[in-house]
């Protein structure tokens, strides 16, 4: 069971909180004006683990980067770059991913290997690398500015995302911190995103990659803006170890604080990319109580959120209960119909499979709240997950009607 009260969230918190982490970010003409070039430095090489996108098309820049990691396990840099994802570009797009890896490791004095690379933006269209050149030229590790690195790896997002937390392990204060960008193509499986947790312990290979994917299915892999899931996404994690010499393992009779703290620090990113969906005016939580499996609640909260029928509810404040329980019935796991109950906030609005008496403009009142959560209790057993998503506006079609012009 996930405990995070006995974890502290950083006040301003960033990917560089944790010791030995820093990162910069500069405009190379990707973008008209914006910040578009990034990259996130470790003083050593850190232990590193990933997870990727389940599109089959995969962009250039995941194999490149899955390469450096096979190597040994290990990362100090990675680059990003917005407004081209490097993705359905065949043979040159490869070459391209193959020569910024090797001309950000000889700016900075590594391995390739030791170089990870990452686009996002626009699918089909060739990286122009003269432009790209001018950004790794720029990168100077004595000038590390976090904010400049997070403003340069959003697309279509309105804020830039990033967070930190603290927890205590052998009495000794570790860090764990994190920055992400998506906005829109976000859905379970992996989403339109970019993400990347650093921290400061010393984490064994295989038990890092086992506490990412442990958190990805609890939180990453449970958002969803609008059912698209892209080419790129990737979420890279980093242990440098330069605040604890003990290595974590799985094995470890603390290994439970470490799992918590890094599951905290995936859930609030993940939370952070499903409020900023494209267009979107509401953050929707969706929980599955009593469900007959983990699994079974996992893939009942995912048909919920994913509704575009519960989102525009949810965006007209229409407390139409029916577009959840359609929800449910669909998502093609073991249900009673006659069991089901939903709240709206803490607004009865179905019982056992039958409408509840409430209050309509009740229900209307709060779903014009900011927040809005839904809870399902199915009464089929001890299984529970819960999802994040957003509503769906008109600005969603108008965003995407014209992401290329």
């Amino acid at each position: 069971m996930t405990d995070f009260a006995q974890l502290q969230i950083i006040k301003n918190g960033h990917v560089t909180s944790p010791k030995g982490f820093k990162a910069g970010g500069t405009h190379c003409g990707l973008r008209r004006k914006k910040v578009d070039f990034g990259w996130l430095y470790s003083e050593v090489p850190a232990t590193v683990a990933g997870v990727y996108t389940q599109n089959a098309f995969q962009a250039a820049p995941l194999h490149v980067t899955k390469e450096s990691i096979a190597v040994e396990d290990k990362l100090q840099m990675v680059v990003v770059n917005s407004a081209n994802a490097n993705a359905c570009t065949g043979e040159i797009g490869m070459a391209n991913a193959y020569e910024t890896r090797k001309l950000v490791a000889e700016r900075i004095g590594v391995s390739e290997h030791l170089v990870a690379v990452a686009s996002t933006g626009v699918i089909g269209v060739q990286l122009p690398m003269e432009k790209l050149t001018k950004g790794i030229e720029q990168i100077d590790l004595d000038q590390s500015v976090t904010a400049d690195f997070e403003q340069a790896i959003l697309t279509t997002d309105t804020v830039t995302k990033y967070v930190a937390v603290e927890v205590e392990i052998e009495g000794k204060v570790i860090t764990l911190g994190g920055a992400c960008k998506g906005s829109g193509m976000i859905h379970p499986n992996m989403a339109t995103m970019l993400a990347y947790i650093t921290t400061d312990a010393n984490v064994e290979a295989e038990s890092l990659q086992t506490a990412l994917k442990t958190a990805t299915n609890e939180t990453f892999n449970m958002i969803t803006v609008d059912g698209d899931c892209s080419t790129n996404d990737t979420v890279l994690a980093f242990a440098n170890g330069m605040n604890m010499q003990t290595e974590l393992t799985t094995d470890h009779p603390e290994w439970h604080k470490f799992q918590d703290a890094f599951t905290l620090i995936s859930q609030l990113l993940a939370k952070k990319i499903a409020k900023d969906g494209e267009g979107a005016t509401k953050l929707v939580e969706v929980n599955v109580k009593q469900a007959e499996s983990t699994d079974s609640a996992r893939k009942i909260a995912k048909a919920i959120i994913g509704s575009n029928l519960v989102k525009t509810a949810i965006y007209g404040a229409d407390p139409n209960w029916g577009r959840v329980i359609c929800a449910v019935g669909y998502s093609n796991q073991p249900i009673d119909p006659s069991k089901v109950t939903v709240y709206l906030g803490d607004i009865k609005v179905v019982e056992n499979g039958l409408p509840a008496d409430f209050s309509e403009e009740e229900g209307k009142e709060y779903l014009m709240s900011e927040n809005v959560s839904v809870t399902v209790e199915l009464k089929m057993g001890d299984g529970e997950a819960t999802a994040w998503g957003c509503d769906l506006t008109y600005d969603y079609v108008k965003i995407n009607a014209s992401y290329r012009t």
